[in-house]
């Protein structure tokens, strides 16, 4: 799925909203400070044994609740999604034509823990999506992009081509997912969640910390509007190796990332920095290590998100996206945290403190159950 290089698009507003805060420039002040949303848990609601995770505080819900009354019957899934969408358009100087906008939502479970509880239709994600473009004012130009944990990734890249196309001018592109007792009994049936906050690419990692988010990035092919970044390039793969178990070798995720390059022109040496998935488990992180030797990548200075936000679903792709965003604002490499020992098999560039660098280009990289990959290539503007 590479895409051709075709009108340039841009980000020109984003929002990221989770433990750490209810904005993109909340999330950056606390990662650039090393400060993690990920905590420890005692609620039988959730879980009938502890566990770490990072939940979106009941502070911040009543402002959410506050911020997102409608005539539309809103439930907190869509509040949420409708509460990030608005914040980030909030921060543009002038209103978007909603008539040449889609709006794209990015999920993994939607309104799964009602299931049983309301009528199925309300449960699925089109319906949410629907619910949500009304309120934004979208025309019900919508779509649904669940594609397990490289949703938000994809999302951006289906934005993209239909941007390019000329099919639209903006495209709104939310991914949220709630901390649910459904998500999280089947992460710990698999043995993935980890008994601390995780460690991304150490050697004593454990597992996954499951994370409550939402974030928004509005894109634009519109010159009116002053670009936060350009998304040049995306590509997808298939590894094909298991329903839960990624690629033992990493050339799947090696393939898309090349097919990226080619498609944006570049080399892996024009990287300056990588938001890799690095979930913390054994087997991703260990996947990921090989695809980034195959394509060169082992020495670009390399972090994961997952420990300040824990991994958020269907939201990652887009508060991992809005997070490089802000790292190019500000020329500065994100630290790892959690990563203090080298725990994969070939050598990487972890960043373990924050660091001020020239950052021009920077690859996004997910993959998710069924062997998904993907990847997407930044650009400072």
């Amino acid at each position: 799925m590479a895409s051709e290089i075709m009108r340039p698009v841009f980000a020109i507003a984003t929002n990221a909203l989770s433990d750490l805060g209810l904005t993109s420039d909340n999330h950056w002040n606390k990662i650039a400070q090393l400060q993690s949303g990920i905590g420890f848990y005692e609620d039988e609601s959730l879980s009938t044994s502890p566990f770490w995770g990072s939940q979106i505080s009941p502070q911040a819900w009543q402002i959410i609740h506050e911020q997102t009354k409608s005539d539309q019957v809103l439930l907190p899934f869509e509040q949420m999604c409708v509460y990030s969408a608005k914040e980030a358009l909030a921060t543009l100087e002038e209103e978007i034509d909603f008539s040449e906008t889609v709006f794209i939502l990015s999920t993994t479970k939607g309104n799964i823990e009602w299931l049983g509880s309301i009528p199925d239709e309300q449960v699925f994600p089109a319906t949410s999506a629907s619910k949500i473009s009304s309120v934004l004012g979208c025309h019900q130009n919508y779509h649904v992009v669940s594609h397990a944990c490289i949703s938000g990734v994809v999302a951006c890249l289906y934005a993209q081509r239909l941007l390019e196309s000329g099919r639209f001018k903006h495209a709104i592109v939310t991914g949220a997912d709630r901390f649910s007792r459904f998500v999280l009994s089947g992460f710990q049936s698999f043995q993935a969640v980890a008994n601390e906050a995780c460690r991304p690419f150490d050697a004593k990692r454990s597992g996954i910390n499951l994370g409550e988010a939402a974030s928004t990035i509005v894109f634009s092919t519109d010159n009116r509007f002053d670009p936060l970044a350009r998304l040049i390039a995306g590509s997808t793969s298939n590894d094909a190796n298991h329903i839960s178990g990624p690629s033992r070798t990493g050339e799947e995720l090696a393939l898309a990332i090349q097919q990226s390059l080619r498609a944006a022109h570049l080399d892996a040496a024009d990287i300056d920095m990588i938001s890799a998935h690095g979930t913390a488990t054994l087997f991703n992180d260990e996947m990921e290590a090989k695809a980034f030797t195959l394509a060169n990548l082992n020495h670009t200075p390399i972090h994961s998100l997952k420990g300040y936000v824990g991994h958020t679903l269907g939201a990652a792709g887009l508060i991992e996206s809005t997070l490089i965003i802000e790292a190019i604002k500000h020329q500065q490499l994100i630290a790892s945290l959690g990563y203090d020992q080298h725990g994969v098999s070939e050598p990487l560039n972890i960043t373990k403190q924050p660091e001020r660098k020239h950052i021009t280009t920077v690859l996004k990289t997910a993959s998710g159950f069924g062997g998904c990959n993907a990847t997407a290539i930044w650009q400072k503007c």
